[in-house]
């Protein structure tokens, strides 16, 4: 497990399905996804299935964030891993509503990126948001990400075409943001 200040980082299990059936259907969590349609519970299984075993550089990192007293509350990873580049795609997913804007998301993304840089040795971690997402992006720039630019009109959700506001951090700037100590303590602990 991955220790963060408030959340665990843990792999996926058989037994998180459901939840995460729930919560890739809940169309409040998933409109500030890029999901666009339904899952089917077969398809969550498959995606389960695959996760199952699959964490390593070459696969990324699909991970269960769970709260301390062991409340299963979203899922979180880090994909399209670039081992000549140093690189990875964060996405998070707090799919229990009822722990949202309660800084389980920042200690979440906090927790994932010491990982990244401190036992993944990653360089850059990047990611995208809808503009509509203000609590996200308010989220990714608190843990240190900084716009790097826009895809126009990228996605079409709702009845329109949104921008998807592309965003990244590199290992300096999160050191300076966060420390090089603490990484060494969590590294040391976990």
């Amino acid at each position: 497990m991955i220790e963060g200040k408030m959340v665990r980082l843990r792999a996926l299990e058989q037994s998180d399905l459901e939840r995460a059936y729930e919560w890739a259907n809940d169309r409040e969590v998933t409109r500030l996804l890029m999901i666009r349609y339904p899952m089917s519970r077969g398809d969550e299984e498959k995606w389960l299935s695959e996760s199952s075993g699959q964490n390593g550089f070459e696969h990324g990192v699909r991970l269960a964030i769970e709260t301390k007293d062991g409340a299963h509350i979203g899922v979180t990873g880090l994909h399209r891993v670039s081992p000549e580049d140093r690189c990875a795609e964060l996405g998070i997913m707090i799919g229990d509503k009822s722990f949202w804007s309660n800084g389980y998301g920042t200690d979440t993304i906090v927790t994932l990126l010491r990982f990244a840089f401190y036992q993944m040795n990653l360089h850059r971690v990047g990611l995208g948001v809808f503009p509509f997402n203000e609590r996200g992006m308010a989220c990714y720039l608190k843990c240190g990400f900084i716009e790097e630019g826009r895809n126009r009109e990228n996605i079409y959700k709702d009845g329109r075409y949104w921008d998807v506001i592309r965003m990244g951090i590199l290992r300096d700037e999160f050191d300076k943001l966060h420390g090089e100590a603490e990484a060494e303590t969590a590294t040391a602990t976990g």
